[in-house]
């Protein structure tokens, strides 16, 4: 027996409405955490958790370091070229930071800069050969007013309430590079080549989310690692070979709303700088002089 225009019409929407819904049942039946975790991939359970503003799993309430405005004091005079290797090598290996020689194309979190380029506009003929030679560390400022997240058109990059951490949701960015633009720093980096490839399996971490090509990453203050209660990988490693060194430590990380904070304190010891501060970015790195 045939079946009518009208019949067949009920049928097939009957079907897609069926296929449609079976999806949406999906998501309601699973964890936020999980079904976003099979939607997109790449991303651990725990990275998703943190993007979303829940503790990962494993982390016990209390265990996690939290502040209103996580800020870093960096101790210029205390740097030198072993410290600034450190905190670039311990950076790039945990986050998976692929290394290329073509400056044009190189991806980089942390980074060595001269004190002309750090700090332009804050220099004249009469300061001291110490500090111009000294090296400069370099990395995201996290600002208070980012530039970069006023200027993304899908919100891949986006402040953290919580803390004020700026960060990089990468199945969101779409590779326009606006917030490259817009970013007065040059604290992010763009993916030509699929860094993935570019990593030995042997040198990768699996706890850190590998990225694509196309997409643009920087520092994230170590989130994931605030999330488990540890401090910023270049803070740790800095610290340990100051303390080796018998100096005071030359990175310093806290809560820049804490008056009792340990960055709050070193910052109202020492006469201090940000970068480009006329811009009104309002930078949450600051330079002990």
């Amino acid at each position: 027996m045939g079946v009518n225009r009208r019949k067949f019409l009920k049928i097939a929407g009957i079907s897609t409405l069926g296929v449609a819904a079976k999806p949406a049942a999906d998501a309601l039946a699973m964890n936020p955490i999980e079904w976003l975790d099979k939607k997109l991939g790449g991303f651990t359970p725990s990275e998703i958790a943190l993007h979303m503003g829940h503790k990962p799993a494993g982390v016990r309430p209390g265990e996690a370091l939290t502040a209103k405005r996580w800020a870093m004091a960096v101790r210029v005079r205390l740097i030198d070229d072993e410290i600034v290797k450190a905190c670039v090598d311990v950076c790039h290996k945990i986050h998976n930071v692929p290394h290329i020689e073509n400056p044009k194309q190189e991806i980089k979190w942390i980074w060595e800069e001269s004190y002309e380029h750090a700090l332009p506009g804050q220099q004249h003929e009469h300061i001291d050969d110490e500090l111009k030679q000294s090296p400069f560390l370099i990395l995201c400022n996290h600002c208070h007013n980012p530039a970069c997240v006023r200027v993304c058109p899908t919100r891949a990059t986006f402040k953290r309430e919580s803390d004020g951490i700026v960060l990089m949701d990468m199945h969101r960015c779409i590779g326009c590079r606006f917030c490259m633009a817009a970013c007065p720093f040059g604290a992010r980096s763009f993916n030509w080549k699929d860094p993935r490839a570019l990593l030995k399996e042997e040198d990768q971490n699996a706890e850190y989310p590998t990225r694509m090509k196309g997409v643009v990453e920087k520092c994230n203050f170590c989130a994931e690692r605030l999330a488990k209660g540890q401090i910023p990988a270049c803070v740790e490693v800095s610290q340990e070979l100051c303390e080796k060194k018998g100096r005071e430590p030359a990175l310093v990380f806290g809560d820049l709303e804490d008056p009792d904070s340990e960055v709050r304190q070193v910052l109202s010891k020492h006469y201090s700088v940000r970068r480009k501060p006329e811009l009104g970015t309002n930078p949450n790195v600051y330079y002990i002089l």
